[in-house]
This record gives structure tokens, C-alpha cells and sequence, in this order.
């Protein structure tokens, strides 16, 4: 059983990043009631939806909304990633849970937040990104932006800052005996994300233009580099011991390469580097570096890092349902993580937990 076991969240159905953390809560044991439509759409086996049980409930019926409101009573967490105002509309918002339950962590997530200008206004990762700084420090220099997929706004400032703030008020919960409400904002958590540049920025260690930083593929020595059968790894040899290594197994000039952070020399010093990883295939490159300090790894897709030996030995990787997804993390060593069950079609679970919660 995971550390959370005993603790009961539900969930109000939606996409994305507030799914996500609740796969990470079901993983440490949390017993997730997910709440949606009997016709939400199910077409294949999703790893956010692992690990849960699924009502189904019409909340534009009064007796469904009635139903969940006595849910709400047993519940120590409910969280929902609608806009501003949805759950108040529905007749859940958190003054009435929390009048029904005043212990309750009542977690709210959205991309703006609940106030500010644009609190109302659609948006998707790439624009909590965009406003926070975060897409316009990415990319190779004189360039567009590069995408980073949606990890950051949507999983890393929102999903993973869902599962923080649950957390930290459901343990102040139980000091004081009373609930509270997270305002969970992609923007705020991506801006979080973002300290260490602001930090670089006041020291003089960081400018606005992309790919000229040490961390944006500026350096030559922390950068992604072809190799001769047109594949990529990736080098981050930033400590002067790591760059040393990587002089030395790379086979130049330590002469010609040492003065490491001399800026103006970076852009000559990444065409040597760029002539000298295409010399040798990836996996050649993987036998001269992969384990050593050089910070090397082979930048792999998607269906090669479920293969590679290192994930491999760690069971990275874990087949549920039939689909091959990752396995919970953090490790704990007592109260081992498990993914208890696979991915439940909306409403299969209905009438199992409103007998187990005392609702029928």
C-alpha cells in the first residue's frame, strides 16, 4: 500500500493536467473517485485515468449534484480543473463543500488562475509558457521558439503543483482540523519553474536572447550534437572536471578547448564539437561515453527509452493494460507505490462507490 493509502480524493473529470496529478495521488495509494459523464469519451486505455474508480453522475440533475455533495462529506480532498465560476454554476463550489466538510482540500487548477485579466480566457501550455518566459528563452539562437511538448505549463507548473498543494493542505488539515481551497494557476507554477533564471538574470549570468546562455544551447558543452548515422546525444559537461573528461574522450585540442567559459569563443568551439560528434554513430559515441562523468546520454524517441538498458534495470517502464507507460515514482521504500487497477470506462464503478461511501 502507497503512502497515501486511507485517503480519499475525488475527482472531477476533465483533461490534461489535473488527471495527470491524480494518476501520481492514485499511484502513492490515494483512493480516487473520479466523477464524469456516463458518454464521456473512451476510446483507448489512458494512463492519467489509472488506478481509479469512475461514477458516473449527470450534475445538471439536482439529485446527482445532491449525491455528491453527500460524497463530499467522507472526502479529504476534491479537485477540479474547470474555468472560474463552473463548480459555483453546478451548485459545488467550495463554500458549500467546505460547509459540508470543513476539513476538505478543495484544489482548484486552471492556466490563469482563479482572478487576474485573463482568469475567464481560454489558453493551452503553450500560452501559460509564453506570458511566463519560459517559450521565449527556448531555442537555437537567431531562431523561433521550440515547442518543449506541453511538460511544462500544463504537467510541470500545473500537474505536479496540483499535487503539492494537495498535499501541504491536507497535512495542515489535520494539525488544524480545518480545509482550505488551492488556487492552482499553470502560470504561477511555471513562473516557479523559472526561479533560477531570474536568479542568473539579476547576476549578470543571463540575457534575453535565445541560444547565447550557457543552459539554452548557447554553450558548446552542454548542447544536443548529430552524429555520423544521424542520430543525436546530448552533452553536459558544465563542471570543469566533467569538461575535462569529455575533452579528453572526445579526442580534442585540450589546448584549443580550455578556455571553457569564454563566450566569444562558444560559437567557434560548437562547429569543432559539431565536425567531431559526426565523426561517430551514435552507438559508438555511447561506448566511448555512457557511464561516465562526461554528463552524456543518447538523446533516445520515445519507443528506444523503453528499451534502454539503464530504464530497463529500474523497471522504468511498466505495461498496464496492455500499454506500455511509466511506472509510479518517487520509490518509497515501506509503503511501496503500485498502480492497483487499469483505467476504468466512465462510469463503471457507480453504484460500488456510492454503497462504499454510504450515498445509496
Amino acid at each position: 500500500m502507497g503512502p497515501l493509502a486511507g485517503i480519499k480524493m475525488i475527482e472531477m473529470g476533465g483533461l490534461g493536467p489535473a488527471p495527470f496529478g491524480g494518476m501520481l495521488l492514485a499511484d502513492m495509494g490515494a483512493e480516487i473517485i473520479l466523477v464524469e459523464r456516463k458518454t464521456a469519451d473512451y476510446k483507448v486505455p489512458d494512463a492519467n485515468r489509472r488506478g481509479k474508480k469512475s461514477i458516473a453522475l449527470n450534475l445538471k440533475d439536482p439529485n446527482s449534484v445532491a449525491k455528491l455533495l453527500q460524497l463530499v462529506e467522507s472526502a479529504d480532498v476534491l479537485y477540479e480543473g474547470f474555468r472560474p465560476g463552473v463548480m459555483e454554476r453546478l451548485g459545488l463550489g467550495p463554500e458549500i463543500c467546505l460547509a459540508r466538510n470543513e476539513k476538505l482540500v478543495y484544489a482548484r487548477m486552471t492556466g490563469w488562475g482563479q482572478h487576474g485579466p485573463l482568469a475567464h480566457a481560454a489558453g493551452h501550455d503553450i500560452n501559460y509558457i509564453s506570458l511566463t518566459g519560459v517559450l521565449g528563452g527556448i531555442g537555437e539562437k537567431g531562431q523561433k521558439p521550440s515547442i518543449p511538448l506541453n511538460l511544462i505549463g500544463d504537467y510541470g507548473g500545473g500537474g505536479m503543483f496540483l499535487v503539492t498543494g494537495i498535499l501541504a493542505a491536507y497535512i495542515e488539515a489535520q494539525r488544524s482540523g480545518k480545509g482550505q481551497v488551492v488556487d492552482v494557476a499553470m502560470t504561477d507554477g511555471t513562473a516557479v519553474l523559472m526561479s533560477i533564471f531570474n536568479t542568473l538574470h539579476t547576476l549578470g549570468m543571463q540575457t534575453m536572447e535565445r541560444g547565447a546562455n550557457m543552459l539554452d544551447s548557447g554553450a558548446h558543452f552542454y548542447d544536443a550534437y548529430e552524429t555520423k548515422d544521424g542520430k543525436y546525444v546530448s552533452i553536459g559537461s558544465i563542471e570543469p572536471q566533467f569538461y575535462g573528461l569529455l575533452i579528453e574522450k572526445a579526442g580534442l585540442d585540450i589546448e584549443e578547448f580550455k578556455a571553457q567559459n569564454n563566450q566569444s569563443k562558444w560559437p567557434e568551439l560548437k562547429e569543432k564539437m559539431k565536425q567531431v560528434f559526426k565523426s561517430k554513430t551514435r552507438e559508438e559515441w555511447c561506448t566511448i561515453m555512457e557511464g561516465s562523468d562526461v554528463c552524456f546520454a543518447p538523446i533516445l524517441d520515445l519507443i528506444e527509452a523503453q528499451s534502454h538498458h539503464h530504464l530497463v534495470a529500474r523497471n522504468t517502464y511498466i505495461d498496464v493494460d496492455g500499454i506500455k507507460q511509466p511506472a509510479p515514482a518517487p520509490r518509497f521504500s515501506r509503503t511501496k507505490s503500485e498502480v492497483v487497477s487499469g483505467s476504468p470506462k466512465p462510469g463503471e464503478h457507480t453504484e460500488e462507490v456510492l454503497k462504499e461511501w454510504g450515498v445509496l
